[in-house]
């Protein structure tokens, strides 16, 4: 009713104004309606996705940030020590802590005092005077000196001088010697001397780092450093005299003056005796297993040190040695393979065009294949008219003369030389 009273007291005219003014607006609003898209269902989930990938890399940025933060962080931290132990230090430069980079260095330090400088002296054969004619290197054993070094370092004589790390000099004597192992003891009078221990050679394996020590050219402590090649390179395959020994091979330079000294591994024991180098990165050591049996059997002649007729150990260390005399020659030598003639060949550009023979390896001076004319580098083809392939060929004649007619390849010539040799007491 009320709304009805209304009407009839307003004016016709507002009346028609107004029921145009909301049949416009009802068309409109009906218009708007009809052009307004409503999302379809495709489109929010690309929202959605879109939403969800950001968030996504939003937090992974967050986490990263935060990560680097807190390495920078910690970087700081440890750097801030650093920085002020430096800075405490009378130089400014500090010290930095290297002893994971010098683990070679610890083991040399420790090693060092106990190695010795072997020399023997005598007359030289061409101008006469007092003169080193032979030189090795050894290690101390025990704490009243004994010593043991290559039985071709003490050559033929029975008293050396040894040299001490600390410069001390003592006279020697040769106390007991294997001239087919290659080793030899020596006794000096001393007491509370450093000394080395025997590592297990047998434990040894390729890859291993090893130290060589020794005293080459008389320059005390020299050092080289290297890894096992091989741990069983048998004497066999090398041509040694021995055939029960197997043998180091390392790429530790072992120089002429460094044999007799200690090949040590890492904890400073020693599992080899340097004992020669055919060529640049081939050198050989006596396993240190071989070495303490020998050291065992020496032992047991150390009270005949006042007989220097005494205490001397024959063809392999066996019983007692009276009168029985064999003849010496004065050279180290290995019996060329294919492998290693292929190596020298490489390293040494004047070889002899030859797979088969015995190299000479060092010439003891004074001996009587210094005085035949022998030099280090000959290879040794026959020996009175008999062909020689191995070092066993050698041996077997020094057991059946005396004098020996030596043919040798020397660069490429060939040359014919006569040696005589000496007769020593095994």
């Amino acid at each position: 009713m009320l709304f009805r009273s209304l009407f009839s007291v307003l004016p016709k005219s507002t009346i028609r104004q107004n029921f145009v003014n909301k049949k416009f607006i009802q068309q409109n609003v009906r218009t708007f309606h009809t052009k307004q898209k409503i999302p379809s269902w495709t489109n929010m989930k690309k929202f959605y996705i879109f939403g969800a990938t950001s968030c996504v890399l939003g937090g992974l940025s967050y986490f990263y940030n935060r990560k680097q933060n807190l390495a920078n962080l910690f970087h700081m931290e440890n750097l801030t020590p650093s920085v002020q132990a430096a800075e405490k230090g009378s130089t400014g430069l500090g010290r930095r802590n290297s002893s994971h980079i010098n683990f070679i260095a610890d083991v040399v330090e420790g090693a060092a005092p106990a190695v010795v400088y072997v020399e023997i002296r005598g007359r030289h054969p061409y101008h006469g005077n007092m003169a080193t004619l032979s030189n090795g290197s050894g290690f101390i054993v025990t704490e009243d000196g004994l010593i043991m070094t290559n039985a071709h370092v003490v050559a033929n004589k029975q008293s050396v001088r040894v040299r001490l790390h600390n410069g001390d000099t003592y006279d020697g004597v040769v106390t007991a010697v294997d001239q087919i192992s290659d080793l030899a003891t020596i006794k000096i009078k001393g007491k509370n001397l450093p000394t080395l221990k025997f590592g297990k050679s047998c434990e040894l394996r390729p890859g291993e780092w090893v130290v060589a020590l020794g005293c080459p050219l008389t320059l005390s402590n020299t050092v080289t450093a290297g890894i096992v090649s091989s741990v069983h390179r048998g004497s066999r395959e090398l041509g040694l005299h021995n055939k029960n020994m197997d043998y180091i091979q390392t790429d530790a330079v072992i120089n002429f003056g460094n044999s007799g000294g200690p090949l040590v591994n890492m904890d400073g024991e020693v599992i080899g005796i340097n004992t020669m180098k055919v060529t640049t990165g081939i050198s050989f050591a006596i396993p240190s297993d071989f070495a303490s049996d020998f050291l065992i059997k020496a032992e047991k002649y150390t009270k005949r040190v006042e007989s220097k007729k005494k205490g001397w150990l024959g063809g392999g260390g066996g019983g007692d040695v009276g009168v029985k005399k064999k003849h010496y020659m004065g050279i180290t030598m290995l019996t060329l393979t294919p492998s290693i003639a292929m190596e020298l060949k490489e390293r040494v550009p004047d070889f002899p065009d030859t797979q088969t023979g015995v190299y000479v390896y060092k010439i003891i001076i004074g001996s009587p294949a210094y005085h035949g004319g022998l030099r280090p580098g000959d290879v040794i083809t026959h020996i009175n008219e008999q062909q020689i392939q191995t070092s066993n060929d050698i041996y077997t004649a020094l057991d059946t003369s005396a004098k020996l007619r030596v043919g040798i390849l020397r660069g490429q010539q060939k040359l014919k030389l006569l040696i005589n040799t000496e007769d020593i007491e095994e």
